[in-house]
């Protein structure tokens, strides 16, 4: 056992951090630690220059997925939506490794890395969200501190490797949430999107072929066993509610066999191993600078969105869009929302009629199957009914939201959900800020709605958004009162099995991406609100 004095400097003491390249390994520790290393091994001392920069995280932990910075409280994670002419994404995201024995600091790392990274999103994703379900001989065994939870066999590996396969792809995942207090999953699932990085850490993390696969840095956090079992301590006793013998009973007997055994050999495929964890600023600094020239290799920029309209320029308008008929009473209600004299209340009104008209029009194309039904009379009506359980509308705020009332009115106790997407100003790429859908929307027909579609940029995001969440591509409905060709072709060569619905085609989209000759920024027309100078009519929501 330790004596406070020991345990006391084992926490408060630190040193000069330096970086050793030894054996194709880069070792990155502090003077102190030398004395363990052969002497050939070359000595490289740096001076640590990291400067860190707070960004959202999506956690598969039961905090609140955000980071507090200075300038703002960021909620969620979203992550970009830019694909190239084939509909596909442009990169996967760039997944990082951290593995190291208990208490040894990864997450203190990782979220050292996160706060150093200049992205915009950033996934953590822990190994304790994958332990498995506990028997009832198991549960016992574990309240007496007799389970092994350092074991391999103690981690749901297949559904580990499913999730980080997909978060690499950039789709969104349902990720268990461990209670360590009961030793069970909890019965509420963490919904995760994937990002530009995903940084994933656990005692096992190269303990699995299928997962080395998906890990394009293998970071290795190696602390000294004295200061891992003082952190461990002071973490089950007080978060964990364990007991001290307790702790230390299943140190002896599970964590430190496990750890020679397991994860310590390990190290031989790690490509950088960090000595000291989070307070090893040299390490983190090389760290951040790999990921940033990795991902300055496929960073997507702003005239990507131009090349992918550009891709369809003069071809014809694709199948499966549908515009309404241009009726005389139709480009009468045209001619006045249009016209930038109009009123707000007339603008309101004679919107409200478009969308109306929309909404029907857009409900012929959904499948009906023959249904037979007795009138009041005793007779026969032969009809048509729903070919599917059920409809859910879906707005892109704020102005998608000005279509819901329409489409309440057309469809009885419809389901309603809600997107919000905004544009990065730094990075150029759109963020997805709000999102609440109904459960089970995988199984309905989805209408999703949008006042104009311009470059198509919020289209594309939202309707990636509903596939994240098992929505089937030819189930979606994208729905506006006025779209561009160039939005159109973006959507439909992205996603060809999307239904198109429109009022109107307008083929000009100027340089700041207005819709000519357009409808004048929407949103703001239909609040009586005043847009900023940066905020432009393409894609409500889109601040181009």
């Amino acid at each position: 056992m330790f004596s406070s004095a020991v345990i006391q400097h084992l926490i408060k003491s630190k040193t000069v951090p330096f970086l050793i390249v030894w054996q194709k390994k880069i070792i990155l520790g502090s003077y102190d630690s030398l004395d363990g290393l052969p002497s050939h091994a070359p000595r490289c001392p740096l001076t640590p220059s990291l400067s860190p920069r707070k960004r959202t995280t999506s956690q598969s932990k039961t905090e609140p997925p955000l980071l507090r910075t200075n300038k703002r409280t960021i909620y969620t994670a979203g992550r970009p939506p830019w694909y190239n002419v084939t509909g596909t994404t442009f990169k996967e995201a760039f997944v990082i490794g951290l593995c190291g024995g208990s208490a040894s600091g990864k997450t203190t790392v990782a979220t050292k890395i996160i706060e150093a990274l200049d992205v915009p999103w950033v996934v953590l994703l822990s190994m304790d969200s994958f332990y498995k379900v506990l028997n009832k001989e198991q549960q016992e065994l574990a309240a007496k501190n007799e389970y092994n939870f350092d074991h391999p066999d103690a981690f749901d590996f297949e559904l580990l490797v499913t999730v980080l396969r997909k978060l690499k792809k950039g789709k969104s995942v349902k990720v268990p949430v461990y209670d360590f207090t009961s030793h069970c999953r909890r019965k509420e699932w963490k919904t995760v999107y994937g990002a530009n990085v995903v940084i994933f850490e656990g005692i096992l993390a190269f303990a699995n072929k299928e997962l080395l696969k998906l890990l394009d840095m293998k970071v290795f956090v190696d602390t000294d066993s004295d200061i891992r079992l003082v952190r461990r301590l002071k973490r089950d006793i007080s978060e964990r509610g364990r007991d001290i013998s307790g702790v230390i009973k299943q140190y002896n007997k599970f964590v430190k066999p496990a750890f020679e055994q397991y994860i310590e050999p390990t190290v031989q495929v790690a490509d950088i191993v960090v000595p000291r964890g989070g307070e090893n600023f040299v390490a983190l600094d090389l760290i951040v600078q790999h990921v940033h020239s990795q991902l300055e290799k496929v960073r997507m920029t702003y005239s990507i969105l131009s090349a992918l309209a550009s891709a369809h320029q003069g071809q014809p308008l694709p199948k499966t869009l549908s515009v309404m008929e241009s009726t005389p009473q139709v480009r009468g209600m045209h001619t006045i929302i249009r016209n930038k004299e109009t009123n707000r209340d007339e603008f309101i009104f004679y919107s409200k009629r478009l969308m109306r008209l929309l909404i029907e029009h857009a409900l012929s194309f959904l499948p009906l199957k023959p249904v037979s039904v007795e009138t009041p009379q005793g007779g026969v009506y032969e009809g048509k009914r729903l070919s599917g359980k059920r409809i859910t509308g879906v707005s892109i705020l704020r102005a998608g939201e000005t279509m819901e009332q329409a489409l309440m009115a057309v469809c009885k106790d419809i389901r309603l959900g809600k997107i919000l997407i905004q544009t990065n100003h730094d990075t150029g790429e759109p963020e997805l800020h709000y999102l609440r859908l109904p459960k089970d929307i995988s199984e309905d027909y989805v209408i999703l709605m949008d006042s104009t579609v311009s470059t198509g940029a919020a289209a594309l995001m939202a309707v990636r958004v509903l596939l994240d969440h098992d929505v089937a591509e030819d189930k979606i409905f994208l729905l506006s009162l006025l779209m561009a060709e160039m939005g159109v072709h973006s959507v439909a060569y992205a996603f060809p099995k999307v239904r198109i619905i429109t009022t109107a085609v307008d083929k000009g989209v100027n340089d700041q991406f207005h819709i000519i000759p357009g409808i004048g920024n929407f949103g703001d027309r239909y609040f009586g609100t005043d847009a900023p100078s940066d905020w432009y009519e393409s894609d409500e929501g889109m601040d181009y």
